[in-house]
């Protein structure tokens, strides 16, 4: 059980980059903010990560791998704030799971 991540929500990947959300969903809200599903997009601006060698690999997205299993909105399980996810470089490389450092806090979900 956790709380709803909502499209107010302030993300940043395993490096600091920031993450703008974009949700289909704009229908059921948490908290004032429309709420997050596993099918909506979560881009990283800003990440500083670089590899050694010829090919910087910072984070352009987040995938997440384990959403809500008992709510949902529109058929699509919402993520909450302890959801698993993992953010991932523009060639799909994982690098390590993003930070939630804020969201609403009046709706859980499990």
């Amino acid at each position: 059980m956790g709380f709803i991540i909502d499209r107010n929500a302030v993300i940043l990947c395993t490096h600091g980059g920031t993450t703008q959300i974009q949700t289909s969903n704009v229908r059921v809200k948490a908290g004032g903010g429309y709420v997050t599903t596993v099918n909506d997009m979560f881009t990283v601006a800003g990440c500083p990560f670089t590899i050694p060698g010829p090919k910087p690999q910072p984070c352009v997205t987040i995938q997440w791998l384990v959403p809500a299993t008992r709510v949902k909105v529109n058929g699509s399980p919402v993520l909450l704030q302890n959801s698993t996810n993992i953010c991932q470089s523009a060639e799909q490389a994982p690098q390590g799971a993003a930070n939630i450092v804020a969201t609403q806090v009046r709706v859980k979900g499990q």
